[in-house]
């Protein structure tokens, strides 16, 4: 793979996301954008942090420990499918960024290359296996496969998305790309709603969830849950985390916002496990704000594409260079030498 210098006078996340819309065609830019996730943005962007000036913070880092793994910053890469829609090098070029950054990344169900080829990315990159992203493939036995697949390329979490079992696709892709470590599929038939007799027949319930936890023994995490009585549920059923997500807006239009769906969760959860934020993170501020409202860890996905379509692998590892500076910055202005100093009192 080929890595070119980081494009010039990229100074913020924000600064891709022009050169990622010329570079794209409109409809793959179009497919990207779609979603209800305005309201995310801004309501990170209203949260107010509190200054304190004058603390001690030489040898402050934003590493952690999340689910045994060591991590140099609380940033992960979420799920995005069809990364070759964006740039040839596809999911290749976002697992080495991510390794090389000493973060890591959570590997769609719908990747557009090979669970091997990106695993080995990983590793090129000097990080771990990344996690596996599984959406239910409509019985066990064709979920199991595919998560036998991922589990044997090297996938070392799995986070089941619970929040999307009906999609309506919005873009035709090209021949050259697919989901390539799908099984073929069709579409379930049904003599009544196509809806609930037919996609919902197909989707997982919590008797799956507790059916998958048994299938394996590695960190289980449950994606896009946003009631704190589903979060009790999962903890129930033995998931080792939980992903407070609203899928950035693209599937339930006028959903819960993620950021205030979060500290319902997290005082539920009452440290038993990890909870992990998606939906809206946009810079580093975002994401100290997130984690001031109870949050492990972030997922961070449109931005990262935004620099995968400007630059490939050098354009995703700048992305999150950005963001962890400037976290490692609002940490300084708010007295915070380590993740574990954030918290509510961080906020005004």
């Amino acid at each position: 793979m080929s890595l070119s210098p980081a494009a010039p006078a990229m100074q913020s996340v924000r600064d891709y996301l022009p050169l990622a819309k010329a570079r794209l065609d409109p409809g793959i830019w179009r497919y990207l954008a779609d979603g209800d996730g305005a309201g995310d943005e801004q309501a990170l962007a209203d949260i107010r942090l509190m200054p304190r000036p004058l603390r001690k913070l030489r040898g402050g880092h934003t590493r952690l420990t999340l689910l045994g793994q060591e991590l140099a910053h609380p940033i992960l890469l979420a799920p995005v499918a069809y990364q070759r829609l964006f740039h040839p090098d596809g999911e290749v070029a976002s697992a080495m960024a991510a390794s090389a950054q000493g973060g890591q990344m959570l590997v769609s169900s719908l990747a557009s290359q090979p669970f091997d080829d990106i695993v080995r990315a990983a590793s090129a990159g000097g990080g771990t296996g990344p996690w596996f992203q599984l959406y239910w493939q409509g019985d066990r036995a064709r979920t199991l496969r595919l998560l036998q697949r991922a589990l044997a390329a090297g996938c070392t979490a799995v986070v089941l998305t619970v929040d999307a079992p009906i999609k309506q696709a919005t873009l035709q892709l090209p021949d050259h790309i697919s989901a390539v470590n799908l099984e073929p599929g069709e579409p379930p038939a049904t003599s009544g709603s196509a809806v609930f007799d037919g996609w919902m027949a197909q989707a997982p319930a919590w008797d799956d969830l507790a059916w998958l936890r048994g299938q394996t023994a590695l960190p289980l995490l449950v994606k896009g849950l946003l009631h704190p009585d589903d979060a009790e549920r999962a903890i129930a059923a033995g998931c080792d985390g939980i992903v407070v997500s609203n899928h950035g807006g693209r599937v339930l239009q006028c959903g819960p916002i993620s950021i205030h769906a979060l500290p319902a969760v997290v005082e539920r959860v009452d440290g038993r496990v990890p909870v992990l934020f998606d939906s809206g993170i946009r810079n580093g501020r975002d994401v100290f704000a997130a984690l001031a409202f109870g949050a492990t860890a972030v997922l961070v996905g449109r931005p990262a594409i935004w620099g995968l379509a400007a630059n490939g692998a050098m354009g995703v590892a700048h992305v999150v260079r950005l963001l962890r500076d400037e976290l490692e910055m609002t940490m300084a202005l708010t007295g915070c030498a380590r993740l574990a100093d954030i918290s509510r009192l961080s906020v005004c």
